[in-house]
C-alpha cells in the first residue's frame, strides 16, 4: 500500500512505537553523557552499546526527533479525540433526553418526593462512573486485539490463546506470522491451563461460546434499529413542549421523514458529512452542561449531595419493587458505552480515554444534575423535564442542536452495524452482501445497501408501531445491557486465559461490574411483554441467519476437503483423458489448501483441457483484525516445475479491505514471480508435498505493474526462464474458474438437517450475492463449473 494513501488513523498508531524508541534513545543518551554534556554544541555523537550491537546516536538529532515526535503525538491524539466526539459518543451523549422520562414512566411516578429524584440521580451518577468510566475506560479498552475492539476482538484473542473458537483458522504456516504475535508470553497459571483444557476437551463449550458471541452481535445489530427510532422520536417529541396541541401523528410523521432522510444519505459515506459530526456533538455537550449548571444554581444547589451512594440505597428502601422496575429507564444513561470499545479500531486508547474522562463524562454528569435540580422544584414536569428545564430564551437553538445530535448518534450506530456485519461476513457467519468502501483513506467507513434499507424499514416499523418512547426505551435498554453482560463474560475469560491473572481478579471484575449489569438486566427482562421482546426477536432472527449460514458453509468446505483429489491421481489419468494445455493463466478459486479441489477434477474429467499456468487461489479469513500486506500471500508449487501449477493462499483479517480485481491479480502474479525468483531452478519435493514460502511484497507491489494490461512487467523481479514463461502466459490472457455448486443434504440425513441445508441455507444462498460478484471477477473471463455437493 502506498504510504501517501494510507489512512491517517493507522499512521497515528505507529507514532506511539516510534516515539517510544526515540524516548528510549534520548534517555540513554542523557543518562550516559549527562544533561550538561548534551547541551554543549561541541559534542555531536557518542557511541552506545546495547547488547552486541554498537551504534552511534546523535544526541542533538535524537532530541530534535523526540521533540517533533512528542509534538506530533500530542497533535494526533488531540485530533483523534476531537474526531471521536462525532463517532463514538453520539449515542451516549443524547441519553439525557429520555432517561428521566423513561425512569418515571411507570409506577415510580407515584413517588414524587425529592428523595426519589435524588435517588435516581445518585444511581445515574454511579452507573456512569462504574460502567463507562471504570469498566470500559480502565479495563475493557486494554483488551484490544491489535488495536481493534468489539465482541469479535475479545473472541479473536481467545481463539488465538487457546483452542476455544470454532471460527479459528490457525494453520501451521502461520506459526511465525507477526499478526499472531501478542507480545511477550506470560507465565501459565493453573486455572489458565484448566480452562484451556476444558474448552479443548468439551466441544459443546466452544459451541456455547460462539453462540454467546453471535447473540451479542445480534443485539448490536438490533441496537442499530432501536437507537435511531428512540433518539429521533424523543427529540421530535420536544416540539410538544411549545405546541401541546400537536397531534401524535404529526410527530411520528416528522420522525419518519428524518429517518428516511438519514438512511437515504448513507450511500454518500460518513467522510462526506463527518466534519459536521464532532462540532455538533461538542455544541450539544456544551449546551446541556451549560443548562445543567444554570439549573443547579437557579433551582437547587444542594443537589450535589445526591452524588453520595446513600441516596441510591435510600431510593430502593423507599420505593421497593417500583424502584427496581424503574432500573429499565436508568440503564438508558449508559447506552452507547459499548461504542467506546467497538470503535477502538478507528482511534486510539489514549484519545478515547481523554475525550470521555475530560469532557464527555463531566458534561453528562452536569446535565443529569441540572435536570434533577429542576425536577426537585417542578415535579409536575416529570414526563417532559428535559425540554422544560431549558430556559425559554435558548429553547429553540437547543432543540435544533438536539435534533441534529440524535441524527449524529444514529449515524454512529448505523455505521457500527455496517462494520460488525462486515466482520461477520468475513468470518463466514453472514450471507454475502455488497460492501461499498465510501472512503479511500479510512477502510472502516463502509456502506452496505441491502442492510441499510432493511434497517430503514425496521426503524420505520418500530416508530409507527410503538409511537411511544417508553416501550421503545424498554426494548432499547434490554439490548444494551445484554451486550454489556456478554462483554463482562468474555472479559472473565480474557483476564484468566489471555492476561493470565489470578481467578480472584477475574471474579472480582465480574462481581463488581457483572452484578450491577445483572441487576439492570433483571429489571429489563421483566418488561419483555412491554416492548422488551423486540430486541430478543431481532437478535434471534439474526442469530438464526448467522448460524444457518455458518453451518452450511462449514459443511460445504468439509465436503471439499474430504473429496479433494491428489495431483498424482489426476496426472495418472492424463494420458487416458488426453489432457491439452492452452495458452494463458487460470486462477482457480477454492477453499482447499492442499490437493486438487473436487470442482477442478470434475471439470478436467469432463473437459480435458486447462491453461498452461494454473494458480489455485484460496482466500483465508483469519480471526485477527488485520494481516500485514507483506504477510498476506503464501505461494507454493504443486508438483514438478514442468507442470506450472502453483498454490496461492491469500490471507485477510476480518477488518481488512479487499483489493479490486486488477490489483488483486497483479498482487498474486507478482507474488508468484517473486517465488519463482527465490526458488532457483524450481525443483521441489514430490507432488504430495508442498513447499511454502512467505512472499514479502513491497507496500506498493500490488500496483507495480501499472494500469495497462497490454504489456506485463513484474516490478523488482529478476528474470529467469519460468518468470519469462509466466509473463508470456499473462500476456496471452487470464481466466478465472469458480465452482457453481448446489449444496444438498444426503438422502440418509435427518429431516432437520434436510430443512436446514436444502431449504434454509439454500434460500440464503439464492438470495445473497454470488461468489464471483463478491470477488469482483469480470464475467468475460469467468469459467463456472457446476457441481452438486451431497453433504
Amino acid at each position: 500500500m502506498d504510504p501517501e494513501s494510507a489512512s491517517s488513523t493507522r499512521d497515528s498508531k505507529l507514532i506511539y512505537e516510534k516515539s517510544r524508541n526515540n524516548y528510549l534513545h534520548l534517555f540513554i543518551s542523557l543518562f550516559t553523557c549527562g544533561y550538561g554534556l548534551y547541551m554543549r554544541e561541541g559534542v555531536k555523537k557518542h557511541d552506545i552499546d546495547i547488547g552486541s550491537n554498537s551504534y552511534k546516536i546523535s544526541l542533538q538529532e535524537n532530541a530534535r526527533i523526540c521533540v517533533v515526535s512528542l509534538h506530533k503525538l500530542y497533535k494526533t491524539t488531540l485530533c483523534l479525540a476531537y474526531q471521536s466526539f462525532g463517532v463514538v459518543y453520539g449515542d451516549l451523549s443524547i441519553s439525557p433526553i429520555y432517561v428521566y422520562k423513561n425512569t418515571f414512566s411507570g409506577r415510580l411516578r407515584l413517588h414524587e418526593n425529592n428523595d426519589e429524584i435524588l435517588g435516581v440521580l445518585s444511581l445515574v451518577f454511579w452507573t456512569l462512573t462504574l460502567i463507562p468510566l471504570c469498566k470500559y475506560i480502565i479495563f475493557v479498552l486494554g483488551a484490544d486485539d491489535n488495536g481493534e475492539g468489539g465482541t469479535f476482538a475479545l473472541y479473536s484473542l481467545l481463539c488465538r490463546h487457546a483452542k476455544v473458537g470454532l471460527l479459528s483458522t490457525f494453520h501451521a504456516s502461520d506459526d511465525n506470522a507477526s499478526f499472531y504475535n501478542s507480545g511477550p508470553s506470560l507465565k501459565e497459571t493453573r486455572i489458565n491451563y484448566t480452562l484451556k483444557q476444558f474448552f479443548e476437551k468439551h466441544w459443546i463449550s466452544q459451541i456455547v461460546l460462539l453462540l454467546v458471541v453471535l447473540l451479542g452481535t445480534g443485539m448490536v445489530i438490533g441496537d442499530g434499529v432501536l437507537t435511531p427510532s428512540m433518539s429521533v422520536l424523543s427529540a421530535v417529541n420536544g416540539v410538544k413542549v411549545k405546541i401541546p396541541s400537536l397531534h401524535e401523528n404529526y410527530t411520528v410523521f416528522i420522525a419518519c421523514v428524518i429517518l428516511m432522510g438519514l438512511f437515504a444519505l448513507q450511500h454518500y459515506g460518513t467522510h462526506r458529512v463527518g466534519f459536521l459530526f464532532a462540532p455538533i456533538l461538542i455544541a450539544w455537550l456544551l449546551s446541556i452542561s451549560g443548562v445543567g449548571i444554570y439549573n443547579i444554581i437557579h433551582w437547587n444547589p444542594h443537589i450535589v449531595s445526591a452524588l453520595s451512594p446513600y441516596y441510591a440505597y435510600n431510593f430502593f428502601k423507599e420505593t421497593g419493587k417500583d424502584g427496581w422496575k424503574s432500573l429499565g429507564g436508568i440503564v438508558l444513561c449508559i447506552t452507547g458505552a459499548e461504542a467506546m470499545f467497538a470503535d477502538l479500531g478507528h482511534f486510539s486508547q489514549l484519545s478515547i480515554r481523554l475525550a470521555f474522562t475530560l469532557f464527555v463524562y463531566p458534561c453528562l454528569i452536569l446535565a443529569y444534575m441540572g435536570e434533577a435540580s429542576y425536577l426537585s422544584q417542578h415535579k409536575e414536569d416529570l414526563q417532559s423535564s428535559f425540554y422544560k428545564a431549558i430556559p425559554e430564551i435558548i429553547f429553540w437553538p437547543v432543540f435544533i442542536i438536539a435534533t441534529l445530535a440524535t441524527v449524529v448518534g444514529s449515524q454512529a450506530v448505523i455505521s457500527a452495524t455496517f462494520s460488525i456485519i462486515s466482520q461477520c461476513r468475513a468470518l463466514s457467519c453472514f450471507p454475502r452482501v455488497r460492501i461499498v468502501h465510501t472512503s479511500d483513506q479510512i477502510h472502516g467507513q463502509i456502506y452496505i445497501p441491502e442492510v441499510n434499507w432493511i434497517l430503514m424499514l425496521l426503524c420505520l416499523s418500530v416508530v409507527i408501531g410503538f409511537r411511544d418512547t417508553d416501550m421503545i426505551g424498554t426494548a432499547y435498554g434490554l439490548a444494551v445491557i445484554i451486550v454489556m453482560l456478554i462483554t463482562s463474560c468474555l472479559m472473565f475469560l480474557v483476564i484468566v486465559m489471555v492476561w493470565k491473572r489470578t481467578i480472584l481478579a477475574a471474579i472480582a471484575f465480574v462481581i463488581i461490574f457483572g452484578s450491577l449489569e445483572f441487576l439492570y438486566f433483571s429489571a429489563c427482562i421483566a418488561k419483555v411483554h412491554k416492548g422488551g421482546w423486540v430486541p430478543l426477536v431481532l437478535s434471534l432472527v439474526v442469530l438464526f441467519v448467522m448460524c444457518i449460514w455458518h453451518y452450511g458453509t462449514l459443511k460445504k468446505r468439509s465436503f471439499e476437503l474430504q473429496n479433494k483429489v491428489c495431483l498424482d491421481t489426476l496426472l495418472a489419468l492424463g494420458p487416458n483423458l488426453g489432457i491439452n494445455r492452452v495458452r494463458g493463466i487460470c486462477l482457480v478459486y477454492s477453499n482447499v489448501v492442499s490437493g486438487i479441489p473436487p470442482m477442478f477434477a470434475h471439470f478436467v474429467t469432463n473437459f480435458p483441457a486447462f491453461h498452461e499456468v494454473l494458480i489455485f487461489v484460496t482466500i483465508q479469513l483469519l480471526t485477527v483484525p488485520k494481516v500485514p500486506a507483506e504477510e498476506q500471500v503464501l505461494v507454493s508449487r504443486v508438483g514438478s516445475p514442468e507442470f506450472h501449477l502453483f498454490r496461492c493462499i491469500v490471507r485477510y483479517g476480518f477488518r481488512d479491505a479487499r483489493k479490486d480485481t486488477f490489483a488483486f491479480e497483479n498482487h498474486v502474479l507478482n507474488s508468484v514471480a517473486e517465488f519463482l525468483k527465490g526458488s532457483g531452478d524450481g525443483r521441489v519435493e514430490p507432488s504430495s508435498q508442498l513447499v511454502d514460502a512467505v512472499i514479502r511484497q513491497p507496500e506498493n507491489g500490488a500496483d507495480a505493474s501499472g494500469p495497462s494490461r497490454r504489456k506485463v512487467r513484474f516490478s523488482g523481479v529478476g528474470f529467469n526462464k519460468e518468470v519469462e514463461e509466466l509473463e508470456a502466459a499473462r500476456e496471452a490472457g487470464l481466466a478465472y474458474m469458480i465452482g457453481n455448486t448446489c449444496v444438498l443434504a444426503n438422502e440418509a440425513s435427518s429431516y432437520l438437517k434436510k430443512f436446514v441445508i436444502n431449504n434454509a441455507y439454500g434460500f440464503l444462498r439464492r438470495n445473497s450475492r454470488r461468489p464471483e460478484t463478491s470477488l469482483g471477477v469480470p464475467h468475460t473471463s469467468l469459467i463456472e463449473v457446476g457441481m452438486v455437493y451431497r453433504v
